[in-house]
C-alpha cells in the first residue's frame, strides 16, 4: 500500500487499503462489506486463499486482509441488511464503505421541521452545500474502531480524514454484527 502510513495501526491500515480499493473503482458506487481476517492466520490456516490473494510472499507478520463479501442488498435499508449479519469466529472485524451525502454543520439550523425519510434525502440533496462523500468504518471484535472518510470534490489519497469517532451510528451498527 503506497499511501498507508506503516506506522499505522493494523486496523488504520487495512480502512486505508479500502478506501484506495473503493477509489480506484470510481465514485457512485453500491456499498461495499468486507471480512477482517488477521494475516498470519490466514496464511497459516488457508494458505491456498492466502495465495490466490497474493499474501505469500507479503513481508507483513502482522495485520489484518480485507476480505470482499457478497454484495451488500440495494432493496433494503442498510441498518436492517446489518443486522442480518453473523461472522464466524475467523473472522476479526468487519469494515463497510458507502457513499452519503453530508451537510455541514452549519446546514442543520435549515432543516425543515417535520422532514423525515424520502424527503429529508430529497432536502439533502437539492441542498447547495451538500458534499458526497465515501465513508470507510470497521469495528474488531474487541470493539475497536476506525473510519475514513474521503471527500469527492477533494479525491485524493492525501485528503482523506481518519479517525476512530467519525462515523460512530455506522460504527455502532457494525459493531452489532459480532454480538451474539
Amino acid at each position: 500500500m503506497s499511501n498507508t502510513p506503516m506506522a499505522a495501526s493494523p486496523l488504520t491500515r487495512a480502512v486505508l487499503e479500502i478506501d484506495e480499493y473503493a477509489s480506484g473503482l470510481g465514485w457512485d458506487q453500491p456499498a461495499r462489506l468486507f471480512a477482517l481476517v488477521d494475516t498470519a492466520r490466514l496464511r497459516t490456516q488457508e494458505p491456498a486463499l492466502a495465495t490466490q490473494l497474493g499474501l505469500e510472499d507479503a513481508p507483513e507478520t502482522t495485520g489484518l486482509t480485507p476480505i470482499e463479501q457478497d454484495e451488500v442488498p440495494t432493496d433494503k435499508p442498510l441498518d436492517e441488511f446489518l443486522a442480518t449479519i453473523a461472522w464466524p469466529d475467523a473472522v476479526a472485524g468487519c469494515a463497510l464503505t458507502v457513499e452519503r451525502l453530508m451537510l455541514p454543520p452549519s446546514a442543520e439550523a435549515q432543516v425543515p421541521q417535520g422532514l423525515s425519510g424520502a424527503k429529508l434525502t430529497r432536502w439533502v440533496a437539492d441542498h447547495p452545500d451538500r458534499q458526497e462523500v465515501r465513508m470507510t468504518v470497521a469495528v474488531l471484535r474487541d470493539g475497536t474502531r476506525d473510519s475514513a472518510l474521503r471527500l469527492r470534490e477533494k479525491d485524493s489519497p492525501t485528503e482523506v480524514l481518519t479517525g476512530s469517532e467519525l462515523v460512530p451510528g455506522l460504527a455502532e451498527a457494525l459493531s452489532a454484527t459480532f454480538e451474539e
